[in-house]
Parts: C-alpha cells; structure tokens; sequence
C-alpha cells in the first residue's frame, strides 16, 4: 500500500510544473481568490464584473464613442529621501547639539562615500518634557509638573539622482541611529515631453479608428466631433499593497500538543496600474517600482444636423389686366381701345 501511494505522490508531483510562488499566494489560496485581487479584497466581484462587461450585446448607433487610454512608464530623474529623528536632550541646548551632531556625522559619511546630493532639515517640534514632583507637607501633599528635559524632532531630507546611492544613505543612517524611513519621493523633470509623446501615441490611435470608421461606410466629414480629456500622474508610494502570510499547522501537531500562535509580519509589495483597459502602455516590461504617467481621451462624433432645404421661389405673380376704354362716337356706335403700356 505505501509504494503505490509512494507512486501516486510521485506521478502528482511530476504533473505540477515548476513555477517561483511567495507567500502571498498562500493568502490567494486561503480566500480562494485570484492572485490578482488580493489588494482590494473584491473576491470574484472583479472576474464577475469582465464577464457580466463581455456578455452584454452591442448596441449599434450613428453616433460614435471613441475612448483611449494612455500610460508611460518611467524611472524617477530625481528621489528625496525623509527620515525622522528624535533626540532628547536634559537642556535644549544639549538637545540641539546631539541632533547637530548625528546630521553631521550622516553628511560626513555620505560625501567620504562619494555622494553628490542635498540635505536639508524640516524642524517638527521642539517640546520640553515634564515630570510629576510631589512636595510633602505637614497636611497635605502637593504635585508639580517640572521640566526634566527637552525633545526635539526634525525630518532630515536627502536628495539624489542615483537609486543606487539609496543603499548609501541608509547605511549611514543605521550607522548614525536613524532608522526611522518616513518615505522616499519620486520626480520626472520633462514632464512635457512625457504628456507630448502620449498625445502623439493617442493621435495615432485616433487616426487608426478614423480610417476603420471610414472602412466601414462612415463619412466622418458629416460628424460634429465633442472632445474631453484628462491627464495623471501616479508614483510608486501610493501603489504598495500588503498581506499577511499564512502558515499551516497539521492536525496531529495541534493534538500532541499546545501550539503557540506567532503574530505574522505585514508584509508589502508594489502593484502598479494594471494595463487591462489601456490601448497605448510605453515601456510595459517593468523591473522597479516607476513613475506612471497617464492621459485619457473621449471623441464623441454626431451626425451633423440636416440643412434646411431652400424654398422654390414662387411663380410670377399674374400680370394685371391692361385698362380698357370705351369711346361712344355721336352717331351712336362705342368703340373699345386698349390703353397704351405706361
């Protein structure tokens, strides 16, 4: 009985093909969910959705919507890095002076390894703390809050080009007892450049759908075009999601014994927009978390509205009768002449 079931072990691990999976498709299989939804949480609503979306009959109309959505994909020009530092101190004086003193030595280290960036301090709030101090009297006792030291806290700003000097700055960090990362920023400083190259892609597009209308029986030179558009800018701080990883305890294990629950670390990663939906995506093989940029526009083509036809002109009217006149001769006969045209 153990070999066969040696053998069917065998034949079920030879069907499942090699794949790299984290911990955070444990919590996918827990849910049973896709891997794909995990960070919203939605279920199958999503799923759900695109089929309910594929199963809807089209709807034909003479009037056409055109929707287009662009994304560029782009690694930051320039980083800033915020760490938090507090330092107490038993004066303000040797707060202040310790804090001078850790800033320092960061920059020291920093430049001694070659760094070329810019530091700058962002003061938060310079606070005295206080303690309770009890004066005993003959009937009474009495409580005092007394300042015993002062608190001072300042954000310590880092600027650089390089991502590889981030290793740089956080050693000298940790090396200094700043370990308090409060975020790193991201910028692009050719923004226009980035939003121009999407409205070409976009115009392209446009193009592409114009000649396939056309293709189609539509002149689009009797369409009245209706146009909105916008633009946006994502970074990567903004698209880290988070799970916990889940591990199994077998039945027998929990039977034999008392088993300790460890509280599971949060664990973080980065989920950029997805492209499903997108008709242009630049740079869409990704390695790092990158600055997303976006522009999206709508073409509505109407029908232009029918001129009014031109009234025929009417008929002449009628000449009017030309004046007669009657002249009774005196013998007794009456002749009838026309009048002359004036």
């Amino acid at each position: 009985m153990k070999t066969i079931l040696c053998i069917c072990f065998l034949a079920v691990c030879s069907a499942i093909p090699a794949q790299h999976l984290g911990n955070f498709n444990n919590q996918a299989v827990q849910m049973d969910i896709s891997r794909a939804n995990i960070a919203t949480s939605m279920g199958n609503g999503h799923i759900n959705q695109q089929k309910r979306h594929h199963s809807q009959p089209l709807q034909p109309s003479n009037v056409l919507t055109l929707n287009l959505k662009s994304l560029y994909n782009i690694e930051a020009t320039d980083y800033t890095a915020v760490f938090n530092i507090n330092q107490v101190g038993a004066s303000a004086q040797e707060a202040t002076d310790l804090m001078n003193q850790k800033v320092d030595a960061i920059k020291a280290a920093l430049k001694q390894d070659g760094f070329t960036g810019q530091f700058s301090m962002d003061m938060i709030s310079f606070v005295p703390q206080y303690e309770i101090e009890v004066t005993k009297k003959l009937f009474s006792k009495t409580y005092t809050e007394v300042p015993v030291g002062f608190e001072l806290q300042q954000n310590l700003l880092i600027s650089y080009k390089n991502d590889d000097d981030f290793q740089k700055i956080l050693t000298a960090c940790a090396n200094n007892e700043v370990y308090n990362l409060v975020k790193v920023d991201y910028y692009v400083n050719n923004l226009d450049e980035i939003y121009k190259k999407l409205q070409e892609k976009l115009l392209e597009e446009v193009s592409a759908k114009k000649n396939y209308y056309e293709a189609l029986g539509f002149d689009m030179s009797t369409y009245d075009v209706f146009m909105a558009d916008k633009k946006y800018y994502h970074v990567p701080k903004d698209y880290y999601r988070s799970y916990q990883a889940a591990e199994n305890v077998s039945v027998e294990a929990a039977q034999k014994k008392k088993v300790t629950r460890v509280k599971k670390p949060t664990s973080y990663y980065y989920d950029p927009i997805s492209y499903d939906g997108y008709d242009v995506v630049v740079n869409a093989g990704i390695s790092k978390p990158v600055i997303q940029l976006g522009m999206d526009l709508s073409l509505r083509y109407q029908p232009k509205p029918e001129k009014p036809k031109e009234p025929k002109p009417a008929p002449p009217a009628p000449a009017p009768p030309k004046p007669k006149v009657y002249v009774i001769s005196p013998d007794g006969p009456v002749h009838i002449k026309q009048m002359p045209d004036s």
